[in-house]
């Protein structure tokens, strides 16, 4: 009988923090991609509200509903075996009240079996996040830009507020947040930030001296039709060579060439 595969967990990041090594996370939203992402020894597998995006093509995250989220999480989950597995709370479920946010977050933990949430926010949502860790639910905070918030900052831009930014990080992990997820802020400050706290920082166009990175893996794959933020690295161009064998597959069906013999009974 083989050994079970062990989890990441909270103890694992906070460990990773504390020996200088750097996290990894990806987002998926179905289960062949979280049986790649997984295999590949990535850390974290966060199914992000940014599939309102990047699967249904929607303009923001706002209209994703909480059953589209628990839909895609229980596939990631399933799919999933050594990564941890994060779920984001949609828009306004954070943002109603702390009653209803924990019957959410719960929600979403019973019926996934993911091991956390994520949350967009810091300082104003501590109540929320403190009530989340008091249920036994482990909590990301997402600071810096905030999907979510698009309308109300007046779109996706750098955010360059250093004493908000540190004021979220230390609110989140004052209220038991295991870890702080930040996005599109100027590198010094996200180096501020994560030598300032004990929990780990995951960066996403934050710069390299976050405890790890985060990307949307459409994008770092090149299997996406929109514009590549800057602060995305893309290792291979999935959609163009997709393109390609599709394609030459029309081509082989119109001129008679498939199937061929050695495809057909």
């Amino acid at each position: 009988m083989s050994e079970p595969i062990a989890r990441i967990n909270v103890r694992s990041l906070v460990s990773m923090k504390q020996r200088g090594e750097k996290i990894t996370m990806l987002t998926a939203y179905d289960y062949p991609t979280a049986q790649m992402l997984d295999a590949a020894g990535v850390h974290c597998l966060l199914v992000g509200d940014s599939l309102g995006m990047v699967v249904q093509g929607h303009d923001t995250t706002i209209p994703v509903t909480l059953e589209q989220m628990i839909y895609h999480g229980e596939i990631v989950a399933r799919g999933a075996k050594r990564a941890m597995v994060i779920v984001d709370l949609p828009f306004p479920v954070g943002q109603i009240n702390v009653t209803h946010t924990v019957k959410a977050a719960a929600k979403i933990l019973k019926q996934t079996q993911c091991q956390a949430v994520k949350m967009e926010g810091g300082h104003q949502q501590a109540d929320s996040i403190a009530a989340l860790v008091d249920a036994g639910i482990p909590t990301i905070a997402h600071i810096g830009l905030r999907p979510q918030s698009v309308h109300a900052i007046g779109g996706y831009r750098v955010q360059r507020d250093a004493d908000r930014l540190m004021k979220d990080a230390l609110a989140a992990q004052s209220a038991g947040a295991f870890c702080v997820l930040m996005e599109c802020v100027p590198s010094d400050l996200a180096k501020e930030v994560t030598q300032s706290l004990k929990v780990p920082t995951i960066g996403i166009g934050a710069g390299p001296h976050c405890d790890g990175q985060v990307l949307v893996t459409n994008d770092l794959l090149g299997w996406n039709g929109g514009t590549v933020p800057k602060f995305v690295r893309q290792y291979a161009q999935l959609q163009q060579q997709a393109k390609e064998a599709i394609e030459g597959y029309c081509r082989d069906v119109q001129t008679g060439d498939f199937p061929a013999p050695k495809e057909s009974f």
